[in-house]
């Protein structure tokens, strides 16, 4: 548990340090001249950090979880210390805030893969939905985190546009968005440290047959996951959805504000989405670990939820074509269902996909499916920051 509790605050901090920029869109426009554009790559490092994702497996598989989790944690260190450089240049400033989100990208193929290799790896069988839950939803609880703590320690210019040329505003906007930068840097520094002193590879002991038994080769396994075709229409059916969800959350506040929703609703709507996916996801797992052969129904279940409440948020913001009442409770309810039910979905998917390919490693499995919901994110992101421009 001590292993899942410093995997699962990494996973947090990378979480949080990736959605910074979204939620305090606004007052980052201001403080550093930031364009859409520059909003939009902030959040697409993420997948951008993604190209690596098969030399991550691969470390994973051969060299095991600690040298795979140092690593990634020493980028994030790095990344969060280059957003941190204080340079009077905001051209300069500008290039090392995206440097640091890059880096800080690269730790997304572990933080999301890693999980059902941990849980298989520490945990028995009865536990490992649960361990799964918790260690793949933490990273999300971060960039909840992002949407709580961004808008409340940030002032909004919205809320004082008769100051928005102020010298006087703008650096006190600027301090606050480097006080977070500089706590942010502060937090990944000490998980990389409590992560040094202590995260073994494996247990002494294996907890279950599947921990001990003897896994298939990086070649082998690539060949199984691709002529799989049950697991790739399963890897479709996750990767499609939960990738332009991410993306489309992670800029949020550009997406609402030509409807009217402030910097702060935005962030409490983006907030309570993923808190909310994070409690009923790890709920479900729960469940699944008592009662076996569901995880099939249990994701159509959720999947169903997630159709109706996104149709509803659409349907509500063509409010001049369909007349229904674009409201803040509106907008509120559809987002947060549309966030709880796919991100609850999460370790239901990852723990469908270990027992669809075993005995290909988990690390891979994983791997794949992450890899390809972010192709699916970085085509969102795209195009909305085509439509933006």
């Amino acid at each position: 548990w001590l292993v899942l509790l410093l995997f699962s605050v990494l996973g947090f901090a990378q979480g949080l340090v990736w959605n910074s920029w979204g939620p305090i869109q606004n007052s980052a426009r201001l403080a550093f001249g930031f364009s859409s554009w520059d909003i939009a790559l902030l959040v697409f490092w993420g997948p951008i950090g993604f190209a690596p994702c098969f030399f991550f497996m691969w470390l994973m598989d051969k060299k095991g979880l600690r040298v795979t989790v140092l690593l990634t944690s020493s980028l994030m260190v790095l990344g969060a210390g280059l957003r941190c450089v204080p340079v009077s240049d905001l051209e300069i400033r500008k290039k090392l805030i995206h440097g640091g989100q890059l880096l800080n990208g690269l730790a997304g193929p572990t933080v999301m893969n890693a999980a059902p290799f941990l849980s298989t790896t520490w945990f028995s069988p009865d536990e490992r939905a649960t361990a799964t839950a918790i260690a793949s939803l933490l990273s999300y609880l971060g960039a909840a985190g992002a949407f709580l703590v961004g808008p409340l320690v940030v002032p909004s210019p919205n809320g004082s546009s008769h100051q928005l040329g102020s010298g006087s505003n703008t650096e006190h906007i600027k301090d606050r968005i480097e006080a977070v930068l500089y706590a942010e840097f502060g937090m990944v520094s000490l998980i990389f440290s409590a992560a040094l002193a202590y995260f073994p590879s494996r247990p002494p002991f294996p907890p279950s047959v599947a921990a001990a038994s003897q896994r298939l080769s990086y070649r082998r396994s690539f060949c199984r996951l691709l002529s799989n075709f049950r697991f790739l229409m399963i890897a479709l059916a996750y990767a499609i959805p939960l990738g332009v969800f991410s993306g489309w959350s992670g800029v949020l506040d550009l997406i609402l504000t030509p409807v009217h929703v402030s910097q702060v609703d935005a962030g409490w709507i983006g907030f309570w989405s993923i808190v909310g996916g994070c409690v009923v996801g790890i709920a479900m797992a729960r469940f699944a670990d008592f009662i076996r052969g569901m995880l099939k129904f249990i994701l159509l279940l959720l999947l169903s939820g997630a159709t109706l409440a996104s149709t509803w948020f659409t349907l509500t913001c063509l409010n001049s074509v369909t007349h229904l009442p674009l409201t803040t409770a509106t907008l509120y309810t559809s987002c947060i269902l549309l966030g709880i039910f796919l991100n609850s979905s999460v370790p239901i998917f990852f723990e469908l996909f270990v027992e669809t390919v075993y005995p290909v490693p988990e690390g891979i499995t994983c791997g794949v499916v992450t890899f390809l919901s972010n192709v699916f994110m970085g085509v969102l992101l795209f195009f909305l920051t085509f439509y933006h421009t």
